[in-house]
């Protein structure tokens, strides 16, 4: 029997030593072995093409006749994974980057007493491995993109001469990016022919589309943003590859898509998920690891999780107690899921410390922390007390302590049994006695809480615009008749004067002699004349014995108005504040004794705001506003008047960005009356009936609007 012939690992020797079968193998044999194990080395690496795109990966070692190895695939990334127990890695690089082809790059590294080959590919196929003549030979299922021909040179570096050679029969035309309903962003692509393979995938928030043999022009191989299509892809980037034009559609963490063809294009379409749909795919799949596949059969659960420390480069300690045999088969699960999986099976559990998995049986876990638990409470109950003095800068002490206060007057959650905590009002501070370790916990929570309140300025601006229009139109008549001629002056002619109610008199003197007349005022026969007017026109008639006077009067005036109040507030971050502006005005009223007493009656601006600063630096505001105002006196039974108040109010949540102004809210009225008073079926007449009636026409509006301006003062500095 040759060593050659014998091929053990270190695994195998010890499980034959716990079965007590080392009497079939000579103590002399399996020192050998273990001692070829050590020496064995890496020397060399070469890369062949192969017929229809095949490529195939000789390793050379040290020793030809004594190569052992393992292999496993990852599907998400596609990679080869070889390993070579007791074997060191004597090649002069890392990575060899291979041009084009079905595989990528090789990558060699050696950890502890073995080394590793992973080779890179973009998509997994089928391989083979052998040991032929004394070499390790992988070989690749390939493509017809293209063929390798990379022979070792001088030194272990590797040359490379790639065929290229590009039929370009199949292009893409055109590129174009739409919204749909939904939300859902479509990529449509026009193709030169409809016969084009493509390869989509999607890795994390990416979905790659890989067109095989497909050129693409320099004015569409670019990146472009999509963000404001508001869809979950927000960029696209097309580039030429090695096997043809490779595009990535960059989206959010939660997204689903379709991919189709129709004739000569192709469509890719992407959906955001509901929120129900994101809840689901959650709750069905948590695992986030790399996948893995495993398939063996009475495998020592020792043996298992040592492949998974070593995939995830995990450092791995297992208890004593960790033993058995498992069989398993997964292809393609995440790691995270297959050790689950392995640690389910044969009651295990796991706590992972930085990069080092322990595994040990969950009961022995669980005693381990209880045991932790109890000697942590008997080292903080002979623990040594301190007392220590922490000044409050911009919080109250009071309330501070009530953060971890859990119903005891000296403490609570942060401050143990033996410890308490004493406030000290006058110089703002807290005295606090407990252990070292409970100190340091209570050091750490008021350095997260005693922190500075931002500032934010809130400013109302209450408009209130009025207009009104008036028209009125009034008359006069007046007359008077006598029998004996008293409208006869001295010299026996007529004369008379009319003076307006206005002012404004129309005169008619027939003296000879130009004599001023007598002032005379015809008694009113129907009086329905403006008391406000100020113009009007007034005609007469007189003879012997008879005088009549009309009067006509009309007044129109219209006027405009804006008030504006702006009150300003600056309060800290969810801290309520008020401020108001205005009078308290005095009636008197009847009291219980019979007499009268004096009271108040508020017409205030008022605003009262509560600020809540958003993480994304945006203010929520409760906000409550009173404009009120004087109205017309009203009288009380007791025969005294109350003033009445008009009130506009507004009551609200709004959520409004840094320095941005926000309209709450308006209030509209508009108010039309007309008013005619007039003589009893004289002012009915038509024609005439004008002169028998006053008419009196009011148009007022009144509209209120309030606007809101928060800033915040940290940022934005003041005007």
């Amino acid at each position: 029997m040759t060593l050659g012939e014998l091929i053990v690992s270190r695994t195998s020797i010890t499980r034959l030593l716990r079965l007590g079968l080392t009497a079939a193998i000579p103590a002399a044999v399996l020192l050998a072995s273990l001692e070829v194990r050590a020496s064995q080395e890496i020397t060399d690496i070469n890369f062949d093409a192969l017929p229809d795109g095949q490529l195939s990966i000789s390793l050379d070692f040290s020793d030809g006749e004594a190569i052992d190895y393992s292999s496993y695939t990852i599907e998400d990334p596609a990679r080869i994974v070889i390993d070579f127990p007791e074997t060191q890695n004597r090649l002069p690089q890392r990575r060899y980057a291979l041009p084009d082809g079905n595989a990528s790059s090789v990558v060699v590294l050696e950890a502890g007493d073995r080394s590793r080959m992973i080779v890179n590919m973009s998509n997994l196929g089928s391989f083979d491995t052998a040991v032929l003549d004394g070499r390790f030979v992988l070989e690749i299922a390939g493509s017809a993109a293209g063929s390798y021909s990379m022979p070792a040179l001088a030194g272990g570096r590797v040359a490379s001469a790639v065929d290229t050679a590009s039929s370009g029969q199949s292009s893409i035309r055109d590129l174009e990016f739409r919204r749909s309903g939904d939300d859902e962003g479509q990529l449509v692509l026009s193709l030169s022919n409809s016969n084009i393979d493509v390869n989509v995938f999607s890795e994390g928030s990416r979905i790659t589309l890989e067109l095989m043999d497909t050129d693409v022009s320099e004015s569409l191989s670019r990146r472009y943003d999509v963000t404001d299509f508001a869809t979950p892809v927000s960029q696209i980037e097309v580039e030429p590859s090695g096997r043809g034009t490779r595009v990535v559609l960059q989206a959010g963490d939660y997204f689903d898509y379709l991919a189709y063809q129709q004739d000569d294009q192709y469509v890719v379409s992407v959906k955001p998920l509901s929120e129900s749909e994101r809840d689901q795919r959650l709750s069905e799949f948590s695992y986030v690891g790399d996948r893995i596949s495993l398939n063996f059969q009475n495998i020592e659960v020792r043996a298992v999780l040592q492949l998974i420390a070593d995939f995830t480069d995990l450092n791995l300690v297992a208890s004593d107690t960790v033993s058995g045999d498992i069989t398993l088969r997964l292809q393609n699960v995440p790691w995270d899921q297959a050790m689950e999986l392995v640690l389910k099976t044969k009651g295990l559990d796991s706590r992972q410390v930085g990069n080092v998995l322990m595994i040990a049986p969950a009961a022995e876990i669980a005693e381990r922390e209880r045991q932790e638990i109890e000697t942590n409470k008997q080292f903080s109950e002979l623990a040594p007390l301190k007392s220590e003095f922490i000044q409050i800068r911009y919080a109250k002490a009071a309330e501070v302590v009530t953060l971890f206060e859990a119903g005891s007057e000296q403490g609570g959650s942060l401050v143990s049994e033996r410890g308490s905590v004493v406030v000290d009002d006058r110089t703002n501070a807290i005295i606090v006695t407990d252990t070292s370790a409970k100190l340091d916990e209570i050091r750490a929570l008021i350095d997260k809480v005693d922190v500075p309140i931002r500032q934010v300025m809130i400013e109302a601006r209450i408009v209130i615009a009025s207009s009104n229009l008036d028209e009125q139109l009034g008359v006069k008549w007046g007359g008077e008749y006598t029998r004996d001629g008293s409208f006869l002056g001295p010299d026996g002619r007529k004369q008379l004067s009319i003076a307006s109610s206005m002012g404004a008199a129309a005169s008619l003197n027939q003296s000879a002699g130009g004599a001023t007349g007598l002032p005379y005022t015809a008694a009113p026969l129907v009086d329905l004349g403006l008391a406000s007017a100020t113009s009007g026109f007034a005609i007469g008639f007189t003879s012997d014995d008879l005088f009549l006077s009309a009067e006509l009067a009309a007044l129109e005036a219209a006027g405009e108005g804006e008030v504006v109040s702006q009150p300003k507030i600056i309060t800290g971050d969810k801290q309520q504040a008020s401020i108001s502006s205005g009078t308290e005005i005095p009636y008197q009223e009847g009291a219980a004794s019979g007499g009268t007493q004096t009271q108040f009656k508020e017409a205030l601006l008022k605003l009262d705001v509560t600020p809540n600063i958003t993480p994304d630096d945006r203010i929520l505001l409760d906000l409550v506003v009173n404009q009120d105002s004087v109205g017309e006196l009203v009288p009380t039974a007791g025969g005294g008047v109350i003033p009445s108040i008009d009130t506009t109010k507004l009551t609200t949540q709004v959520l409004v960005g840094n320095g941005e102004t926000v309209v709450l809210g308006g209030v509209f009225k508009n108010e039309e009356t007309t008013q005619i008073q007039k003589v009893p079926f004289l002012g009915d007449m038509p024609g005439v009936g004008a002169m028998f009636r006053s008419t009196v026409n009011t148009n007022k509006k009144v509209e209120t609007l309030i606007f809101i301006t928060p800033r915040i003062l940290s940022d934005v500095l003041l005007d």
